[in-house]
């Protein structure tokens, strides 16, 4: 089974003005399907490896053969990371619901868990992921470096966001706090919902 870039829930320019029509379009079309033609490529001759999900591969990634494991780390974590954050984006979704009443209990506040949440990604050294991880009952708010999963450290992600420079550097420059900023103005609460209750 190849694996194969999953189209967008909405258009290129539905997040405008927050995300520009040109990122999205590039970090799709480019970077996202990078990952998957290499992990494809990393997968050539593993049959049994071929029939696996991106989640189960990274979820194990001690059983993969060492000379592919750096390939899939990489490939297969671009893959799911950005498979996982498409859906979590979108615009007049309203924050509501259980995962939205769980971190208001364990933040105290909405505001100061977008607090310690935006300073987490705003100060992350290089490229990589900020998430909001369901570990047991509690939530956890950490960082990987490049494509690095939390899959692959068995906590399940509730909420993420990119802050590898391709994700916003057209727009934003060097102004990451900004691109944290319009994010959270794209939350989709429903998904984060669904996997807060999957979780």
């Amino acid at each position: 089974m190849a694996h194969s870039l999953p189209d967008l829930p909405y258009a290129y320019d539905a997040l405008e003005p927050f995300f520009d029509i040109k990122t999205m379009e590039i970090h799709h079309t480019k970077h996202h399907q990078t990952y998957v033609d290499k992990l494809n490529t990393a997968l050539e001759g593993h049959e049994s490896l071929r029939q696996l999900s991106v989640e189960e591969l990274i979820r194990n990634l001690a059983a993969v053969p060492e000379n592919i494991r750096t390939a899939v780390r990489n490939h297969g974590g671009g893959h799911a990371n950005h498979s996982f954050f498409w859906p979590l984006l979108g615009k007049s979704v309203v924050a509501a619901g259980p995962s939205y009443e769980a971190i208001v209990k364990q933040f105290g506040s909405f505001e100061e868990f977008k607090n310690i949440f935006s300073t987490t990604a705003a100060l992350l050294f290089g490229s990589g992921w900020t998430w909001l991880v369901k570990d047991g009952d509690r939530l956890e708010i950490l960082t990987t470096q490049n494509q690095d999963s939390p899959v692959s450290l068995g906590k399940k992600p509730i909420l993420g966001i990119d802050v590898w420079e391709h994700a916003y550097y057209l727009k934003y420059q060097n102004r990451r706090p900004e691109y944290i900023e319009a994010f959270f103005n794209l939350i989709n609460w429903e998904k984060v919902n669904e996997h807060f209750e999957s979780a």
